[in-house]
């Protein structure tokens, strides 16, 4: 009897099993060829272009589903499939969504928005985008926006992050008087004086509208529509300083030593807390200039200055970066990124924001660092791959 059962309930494992591999071969993608031709050739790098889209098949017609920030690689997708005489149903949803309406855009309202991998408090820290930063909006969840920062990246933010703005408002706050935050943590406040209620604390980079000037105060008003009041001494007009911004080698090595010491924070990239490219990014940013997020995009900007660890050229304010090399069978990874500073040292966000060196001989010698090092690149000399000189781009 034993054996007559474990015999059904095999035969009924093995049912079980044809008819789910039956369903999984139902439910295969089509089409994979051309979807990933345009894919490589317009969204090669899923952190910054969004072309997330499959087929499925409905008798002799193909429905191509999913969705696409990228309406040029969609309309190269459709030609192809036309030309080749393929039969298809197009169901790409094309970013911004319609329930949008005008606000495509939006300004950070906060002092600094954690901009996320998916839509939840719970989910990876992916990049920060600090106040007064102009965002896409691409489409809403729930309390969520997923949204797309000036250096392209894409990530989702909550509600309480940006103030949502049309096209039209957006070109509207560009050309109004604005201030820059120069001192990296403070606070504005609800009076022209600093026992005044404080409205919200402030980082180096903030950015917002100039109302007026109160004694020794700005009156300014964020995104929301928030008043506040910010000592002049912490801050500067936005185009005076964007005049006299210059990301000198002197320049670079002040600002990133005004951060020593900062924790280390996987996605940060502001004075709350930076990883090893968004602390790259927070120099150069203060500095007048863009760099793109991570270490793997930012090492395709500039110009190589070493691949043999020979640092005699080095200037401070280039980049060294490293990993591990390609090999035969897999290809290189870049995985940390400093700034060299001078006398055979190098700053970079390690734990905390340290200087380490490459002399043996130095009491802060980074072996480890040292071993796995692949290139340095001069950022502002060369391929200008993703990079953003404010002086040259109206962003504010």
């Amino acid at each position: 009897m034993l054996q007559r059962i474990s015999k059904f309930g095999l035969s009924i494992l093995t049912l079980l099993l044809l008819f789910n591999c039956a369903e999984k071969a139902e439910n295969k993608n089509y089409l994979t060829e051309d979807i990933d031709a345009v894919k490589n050739e317009f969204a090669p790098d899923k952190r910054v272009a969004l072309f997330a889209v499959n087929a499925d098949k409905s008798g002799s017609t193909y429905v191509l589903k999913g969705e696409s920030n990228l309406p040029d690689a969609v309309a190269k997708l459709k030609n192809q499939l036309s030309e080749a005489k393929v039969d298809y149903v197009d169901s790409i949803q094309l970013l911004p969504t319609a329930d949008l309406a005008d606000k495509t855009m939006g300004l950070v309202t906060i002092s600094v928005a954690n901009l996320r991998s998916n839509p939840a408090h719970s989910a990876e820290l992916s990049t920060q985008a600090t106040l007064g930063t102009p965002v896409k909006i691409l489409k809403k969840e729930g309390s969520w926006s997923l949204i797309q920062t000036p250096d392209l990246y894409l990530s989702w933010v909550d509600s309480g992050g940006v103030e949502p703005k049309s096209p039209e408002e957006l070109d509207l706050w560009k050309t109004k008087s604005k201030m820059i935050y120069t001192k990296m943590f403070g606070s504005s406040y609800s009076e022209p004086s600093t026992n005044s209620q404080v409205v919200s604390d402030i980082v180096a980079g903030g950015i917002l509208e100039i109302l007026g000037e109160e004694g020794a105060f700005y009156k300014v008003i964020y995104p929301d529509g928030r008043i506040a009041f910010i000592n002049k001494t912490e801050a500067e007009a936005y185009q005076s300083w964007l005049s006299h911004t210059n990301p000198s080698q002197e320049n670079l090595v002040a600002t990133s030593k005004q951060l020593m010491g900062l924790p280390y924070l996987w996605g940060g990239t502001s004075p709350k807390g930076v990883d090893c490219s968004g602390f790259t990014k927070t120099i150069y940013f203060l500095n007048g200039i863009i760099l793109p997020r991570d270490a793997s995009q930012q090492i395709h900007t500039g110009e190589l200055m070493d691949d043999e660890k020979d640092f005699k050229d080095l200037l401070p304010g280039d980049l060294l970066f490293f990993g591990k090399k390609a090999t035969d069978s897999t290809a290189e990874r870049v995985i940390h990124v400093g700034m060299w500073i001078g006398n055979n040292e190098f700053i970079h966000s390690a734990g905390r924001v340290k200087i380490s060196s490459v002399d043996k001989d130095a009491p802060n010698f980074d072996k480890y660092n040292l071993d796995r090092y692949l290139r340095t690149k001069r950022p502002l000399n060369g391929s200008k791959e993703g990079l953003i000189n404010l002086k040259n781009t109206p962003l504010f």
